[in-house]
């Protein structure tokens, strides 16, 4: 079985870059029985945009997408940062547009 590389994650720990972007990654201060049971939930809640999009389901559809953004919110990932620094939040950022640009471009 082939395991998929880890995206590289910044020196901070705040974010993950996946094709040149950075995505938040989530509240590390979690206790793991806490993030477990999110992460469960946003997978629940993916599913169910699939099967309400397979089924042309528009109520259904913005319902589960509705739960996608609250897992993710209590995850950290959207919404208020998680880190109490006052630094700015680049999720969704190309990471060239950075100031982690030079570390990004350092690592090739």
């Amino acid at each position: 079985m082939t395991h998929a590389k880890e995206p590289p994650t910044t020196p901070d720990g705040r974010y993950i870059v996946v094709r040149g972007r950075l995505w938040r990654r989530s509240n590390p201060n979690l206790p793991e029985a806490q993030r477990q049971a999110l992460v469960d939930a946003l997978m629940q809640a993916r599913r169910r945009v699939g099967s309400a999009r397979l089924a042309a389901d528009p109520e259904a559809e913005k319902r589960a997408r509705g739960e996608v953004d609250a897992a993710k919110r209590a995850l950290g990932e959207r919404g208020p940062v998680w880190w109490d620094d006052e630094s700015p939040d680049f999720n969704r950022h190309l990471v060239k547009n950075t100031p982690y640009a030079r570390w990004y471009a350092e690592r090739a």
